[in-house]
This record gives C-alpha cells, sequence and structure tokens, in this order.
C-alpha cells in the first residue's frame, strides 16, 4: 500500500496534536498514559513526537480521554491552519 505523501499543512498539525497531547500528560508516565488509552507506549511516542501526524480517530479519543481533553479542544487547537495566500 502506497501513501500519499503528508502535506507541510498535515506534518504541522501532528506536532501540534503531539504537542497538546505531552502537556496534557503532564508528568504521567507514558506507559501509564498508553496502557490506560489501550495502546503501546510507542504509538503514542510516535504521535507525539509527530512521527504519526495522522492517528486513527479513535486512538485520538482514547488518549484525549484518559488525559481529560475534550474533542472540542483538540478540535480548536489542531484544526487546519490556512496557507499563507
Amino acid at each position: 500500500m502506497v501513501r500519499t505523501p503528508l502535506t507541510p499543512q498535515e506534518r504541522e498539525r501532528g506536532e501540534r496534536l503531539g504537542q497538546l497531547l505531552r502537556r496534557a500528560r503532564g508528568d504521567r508516565s507514558m506507559v501509564e498514559v498508553a496502557a490506560a488509552a489501550g495502546l503501546s507506549p510507542e504509538t503514542l511516542r510516535k504521535i507525539e513526537t509527530g512521527r504519526a501526524p495522522t492517528p486513527a480517530f479513535f486512538t485520538v479519543a482514547a488518549v484525549a480521554a484518559v488525559l481529560g481533553l475534550s474533542m472540542d479542544e483538540l478540535a480548536l487547537n489542531c484544526a487546519p491552519t490556512r496557507a499563507a495566500a
């Protein structure tokens, strides 16, 4: 399966998502949060570092629920930015 390359905006949005999740995690361990969300610490690490800029919706929803973030908050902070004209 060949994936379409991500646009710079998609990569930037993934980085913003990762930063938001990392801030919300605070000093909780990555292992603790990942286990509570039902995913591997490696998957959470990739999301937080932007290496997985387009995680599945249900993955993001599970992590957000563990961290006490609403989907509205995620959408507001990670909405696509307008490209400069």
